[in-house]
């Protein structure tokens, strides 16, 4: 793996994994948390929404990482 010339890029590219990360785990656990909790199924969903948001910032962000280290 080649190593980051901007420390700006690698501090992006950290905040991406991070945020896939825990969307995964939030999408994981949200089944757990509704029923632990004793929520309303719509908040499983709100869950989802947001383990999809992050999904997809983190889509947004990675592309324009590899658009400014494309040479």
């Amino acid at each position: 793996m080649t190593r980051p010339t901007d420390p700006a890029i690698a501090r992006q590219a950290r905040m991406a994994a991070i945020v896939i990360a825990a969307s995964g785990i939030l999408a994981i656990i949200a089944p757990m948390l509704v029923t632990g909790l004793g929520l309303a199924p719509r908040y499983e969903i709100l869950f989802y929404l947001f383990s999809l948001a992050g999904f997809i910032w983190s889509l947004v962000v990675t592309y324009k990482i590899w658009q400014k280290t494309r040479k």
